[in-house]
């Protein structure tokens, strides 16, 4: 059986997003994101699940750090889960009964709408995770009478949900990553996303500006981009990049070339399928019969035609 790592404890966003991805692995909490990617880089885990970013919250950067540093990883699949939180209780508990709940900072902040209109006197105390929550509040003689968390923390342990989808954006998502050791790549689909880190050679005017031309040049679109400090000093940064495409594209082979020779280094990290399925859209000149055509006609000119 297939074991992977994931962010815990279990009842997290990140179990529901293994369970999404392959329901008959084996999943194994690890307490921390590095912990988990660690698991993987000394093979005790063939992979591990990890939350990449958040529609509302932005970038999950221990994420970007752990995945820029450290023995190479690859990124095989992405997965997008809904977040829905619920008002999880012991067996019993009735609405009117909840004095003390316990979660999250940021579930916290996503809920308060509902809090306010259905628990206004309810003292609301600050958790590691909605996970954790969750457990707590299942122990005999906890002090707590409700968690906000995941569904799924219910179902792992034994509460009840007096009242779901409580949180005040229904759009919200989670993006999670499936990494595992390098080895071969997967085929390209047509919907793919490719992810790679990228180090300035030296500061100075136009240095990003010209990684972002190797990507414009040739029609391809990023779909995400932050820096990140290097930690070898102040005003000292990488690039963690998303584009649209497969590796296996000359449009964006030929743009991590470029990269290769403007960068001090370029650190890639996979290309897989898009969780939502969106196609890039192909600018006239950047399809990959273009580039074919394009080299062709360098070759007959190199062999001395016209």
């Amino acid at each position: 059986m297939t074991t992977l790592a994931y962010l815990g404890p279990e009842g997290t966003f990140t179990e529901a997003a293994l369970r999404s991805y392959a329901p008959d692995a084996r999943g194994l909490p690890y307490p921390t994101v590095a912990a988990a990617l660690e698991a993987v880089r000394q093979a005790h885990v063939s992979g591990a699940v990890v939350p990449v970013e958040n529609s509302i919250e932005g970038p999950v950067t221990v994420t970007l750090d752990e995945l820029s540093a450290g023995a190479p990883l690859l990124i095989t699949a992405e997965v997008l889960v809904p977040v829905r939180f619920a008002l999880l209780v012991r067996p019993g508990t009735t609405l009117e009964s909840v004095k003390r709940i316990l979660t999250h900072p940021v579930a916290h902040a996503q809920c308060r709408t509902f809090l306010a209109a259905h628990l206004p006197h309810a003292e609301v105390l600050q958790s590691g995770s909605t996970a954790g929550a969750a457990m707590t509040v299942a122990e005999v003689g906890s002090p707590y009478d409700a968690a906000i968390a995941a569904p799924i923390a219910g179902e792992r342990y034994g509460l009840e949900a007096l009242a779901t989808d409580i949180g005040e954006r229904s759009d919200a998502v989670t993006r999670f990553l499936v990494v595992r050791p390098p080895g071969p790549l997967s085929a390209a689909t047509g919907v793919d996303r490719t992810s790679l880190v990228a180090y300035i050679r030296d500061d100075h005017p136009g240095a990003l500006q010209e990684i972002l031309a190797e990507f414009s040049v040739r029609g391809v679109n990023l779909t995400w981009i932050q820096s990140r400090p290097t930690g070898d000093g102040i005003g000292r940064y990488c690039f963690s990049i998303d584009c649209e495409g497969h590796i296996a594209d000359s449009r964006v082979a030929e743009a991590l070339m470029g990269l290769r020779r403007v960068c001090g280094h370029v650190r890639f990290l996979g290309s897989y399928a898009r969780a939502d399925g969106v196609a890039p859209a192909i600018r006239k000149g950047t399809a990959e019969a273009d580039f074919t055509e394009a080299a062709g006609w360098l070759k007959r000119i190199r062999a001395g035609g016209v």
